[in-house]
């Protein structure tokens, strides 16, 4: 018994001692953040091809957030991986920390609330000096919800975010990931206008997976290798704002049925996903992977690489204020818009019907914010 005692004793000793290492090691990681935001301040990413780049996932825990934080760890171009969420982070980037890759990984959880109230530290620290945010934060859609059905929840999360980018990372890009991406991404534009630090060069949603979807789907119609496939998809995010612009796919041979067909899977495959999981969650593994591809796209051309990869950013291509189509990044985000071109017939019944429900979304996004 006198031993039993004993043992409980230094092992309560060795917990004290693991407490008190942890709270060191919390305050030498919130010094080495400032530091290196100070550093940043006179010399940023841009002032060297050999900069670190600095990714951070807001929303790192989720069915998105981690694999996405994994690709992101396993990437060449990403020296620095920030992953912040409500809840388990820590454990998240304690796990990617054993990867033995050359980027280092931070988990930051929100401050306490406290009173008088203040800011949260943890987003501070995730968004300090940060070069790209990649937001996939929110909640999955479950059958029968549509990507608006999510609006309000997931427009206060992007806005609460986006505030915290404002702040702390406002020459940062920002990929938006969380849905419906066609209001969410207004949304951030309005946040980050009323901070008077909006750059239409900055700010991009994500919309890569429907490009994969489309790659995916003509490849195993034709009986080609997916790698060799890049179908241009414009318009949104979202059911028939989706559209896939399969006309100018060299080779490719569709019959009508087969045209409409495949444009309807390419618009509503995530519906695809969320049914065949039946209620636990939507379309993350390929989201996540779509994501990635997105984020080292962007830091490749950051680099001086040239990248053109479909976007949904600020645009003067059509009647909406928002609309994704083929995007050349450059060191410092969106370069250029490039021309849509000739729509087929088909194509072009699609893009009449899709543009004012585009243009409902996005209005939707911005009256959430100015309301």
């Amino acid at each position: 018994r006198i031993a039993a005692l004993i043992a409980i004793y230094y092992l309560q000793r060795i917990h004290l001692s693991i407490m008190i290492i942890n709270r060191l090691a919390t305050r030498a990681v919130s010094t080495a953040f400032r530091q290196r935001a100070a550093v940043q301040s006179t010399a940023g990413f841009h002032s060297t091809t050999t900069a670190d780049a600095k990714v951070a996932v807001l929303g790192a825990a989720g069915g998105i957030g981690q694999p996405l934080s994994l690709l992101c760890k396993l990437s060449p171009e990403v020296d620095e991986l920030s992953c912040y969420d409500i809840v388990g982070t820590p454990g998240v980037a304690a796990d990617l920390s054993h990867i033995p890759t050359k980027s280092s990984t931070t988990g930051s959880l929100p401050s306490p609330v406290a009173w008088p109230p203040k800011h949260n530290g943890g987003l501070e620290e995730a968004l300090t000096g940060a070069d790209v945010v990649v937001i996939p934060a929110g909640v999955p859609r479950k059958p029968g919800m549509t990507r608006d059905d999510l609006f309000n929840t997931n427009a206060s999360i992007v806005q609460t975010l986006v505030e915290g980018c404002a702040k702390f990372c406002p020459d940062a890009i920002i990929a938006i990931i969380s849905n419906p991406v066609n209001s969410t991404v207004p949304i951030a534009a309005e946040v980050l206008k009323k901070h008077g630090v909006y750059n239409p060069k900055k700010l991009v949603g994500v919309t890569t997976l429907d490009v994969c979807r489309a790659n995916t789907f003509v490849a195993n119609s034709q009986g080609w290798d997916p790698k060799d496939v890049d179908v241009t998809v414009i318009g949104g995010h979202a059911g028939i704002t989706i559209l896939p612009l399969f006309s100018r796919v060299d080779g490719a041979k569709f019959s009508d049925e087969e045209l409409e067909a495949i444009t309807v899977r390419t618009q509503f495959g995530g519906d695809e996903v969320v049914a065949a999981k039946a209620g636990a969650g939507s379309a993350t593994l390929s989201m996540a992977y779509a994501g990635f591809i997105f984020t080292e796209n962007v830091l490749k051309a950051m680099r001086g690489e040239e990248v053109t990869q479909c976007a949904f950013v600020e645009s003067d291509l059509t009647e909406a204020e928002f609309f994704a189509s083929p995007v050349k990044f450059g060191k410092d985000g969106v370069e250029d818009v490039l021309p849509l071109g000739e729509l087929s017939a088909y194509e072009k019944g699609w893009f009449d019907k899709m543009l004012p429900e585009l243009k409902k979304q996005i209005q939707k996004g911005v009256d959430f914010v100015n309301k």
